[in-house]
């Protein structure tokens, strides 16, 4: 599956109760989702720091302004999301939901 040169990367929703960022971008599969990860990473200008693979799950802590958060993706459901390590980041999060458009259209 090949991943568009300009993906398009849009706020779902923003729950800071939770500390998700719920993001809605390209479909992904199992072997896309390095690409399309790397080009939302681009595209927020924040860097890997590691990734982790698990059965169905990608968990890759990234750096955004040096906070760390984790960036999630779930291939079966195309879920795609940014996670706070603490509530200490949640303006963080909202900083990153400012860079990037909402999209009223979704139902959550």
């Amino acid at each position: 599956m090949a991943i568009s040169s300009s993906p398009f990367f849009a706020v779902r929703r923003l729950d800071l109760a939770s500390g998700h960022l719920m993001l809605i971008g390209p479909d992904f599969d199992f072997d896309s989702f390095a690409a399309m990860a790397e080009a939302l990473l681009l595209q927020i200008d924040a860097t890997v720091v590691e990734k982790e693979l698990n059965a169905d799950l990608h968990v890759w802590l990234i750096d955004f302004e040096g906070c760390q958060l984790l960036l999630k993706g779930e291939h079966y459901s195309g879920a795609v999301w940014i996670e706070a390590m603490s509530t200490r980041d949640n303006e963080t999060l909202a900083f990153i939901a400012s860079l990037l458009p909402q999209d009223d259209s979704q139902v959550c």
